[in-house]
């Protein structure tokens, strides 16, 4: 295996590369005005998916060379929370990269503390490549494309509204165990399509469509507190989940609410049924994942793997 000597505080470290992203780090201070505590283990880091694309949700598992009391870390600019699996032995956190990512390599940036307050680093970048997403065609009413003064004064108050709500983060975790699916229907439109109104593009697609019928029941993703339980203009009926450290989870196009905002929400609990409210063509739900500000493919957040 390769070694690299960097000075000013210095790391030796040497690198593994092995099957399905995982990466095997051994370091071991040379100098430094503030030594990481020296453990003589490797450290282990692997990502799910191995070849993570613009848009997908990732899952980061770290094995550390001796017992941490906490490990941080940071991706694309954004926080890390991570939360220790006694069962696996690793720290796990959710990671993204938003549809704007570049095909590249971006480094992942972990801290570690001991119980005795020392802190342990490093830094291994993890490719991101590029997703293939269409285009179609969409024909709404006119009133969702150019709406009247009146109507532009709503968007503009639920505008705000949203920005609020969806900018919440926070280091807390609520979400446990694997996201499920809202409801048993296949996927009539998948995340990343770009949507063209009335011969204009207007937006990306930032989530899933499920082709169900109106009255359909529709059931949360993963535990979560309820921030938003309301009509507005574009999305009709929206729900909106919070599942901790900056992840949510957004329902649209409802017919019926039957929770209130402020309440905790069980794993695959009914939140309301389906409908065709507010920007629609028809009947169907409508589901976005949004984290730390960027929208990510909730077709992939239903097949990580997580305690």
């Amino acid at each position: 295996m390769p070694a690299l000597s960097v000075r000013h505080k210095v790391l030796t470290i040497l690198l593994a590369v092995g099957p399905f992203g995982a990466v095997s780090v051994v370091a071991s201070a040379v100098a430094s005005a503030k030594p990481p505590a020296k453990t003589g283990h490797s450290w282990s880091v692997r990502w799910q998916p191995a070849r993570p694309v613009n848009g997908a949700p990732v899952v980061v598992r770290v094995a550390s060379p001796g017992r941490l009391e906490s490990l941080s870390g940071k991706w694309l600019g954004h926080d890390l929370y991570f939360s220790f699996d006694a069962k696996s032995n690793t720290w796990y956190a959710i990671a993204g990269a938003g549809l704007d990512t570049s095909p590249g390599k971006y480094p992942l940036a972990l801290v570690g503390k001991t119980a005795g307050g020392k802190e342990v680093s490093f830094q291994k970048p993890i490719a991101v490549g590029k997703g293939k997403y269409r285009k179609i065609a969409a024909t709404v009413p006119k009133q969702y494309t150019e709406p009247s003064p009146e109507q532009l004064q709503r968007i503009n108050e639920e505008k705000e509204l949203k920005h609020q709500v969806l900018s919440r983060v926070g280091p807390e975790r609520e979400w446990a165990g694997n996201f499920l699916p809202p409801v048993e229907a296949s996927i009539s439109d998948v995340f990343g399509t770009a949507r063209v109104f009335n011969g204009e593009t207007q937006s990306v697609h930032q989530g899933l469509d499920f082709g169900v019928p109106a009255g359909t029941p529709v059931a949360a993703l993963n535990r979560g507190t309820v921030l938003l339980a309301r009509q507005l203009f574009f999305e009709g009926g929206l729900v909106v989940l919070d599942h901790g450290q900056g992840l949510l989870t957004l329902y649209m196009h409802l017919s019926k609410i039957d929770i209130k905002e402020g309440e905790q929400i069980a794993r695959g609990q009914e939140i309301g049924l389906s409908g065709g409210t507010g920007r629609a063509t028809g009947p169907h739900l409508h589901i976005a994942v949004r984290w730390q500000g960027i929208y990510l493919d909730p077709a992939i957040l239903f097949k990580l793997s997580l305690p």
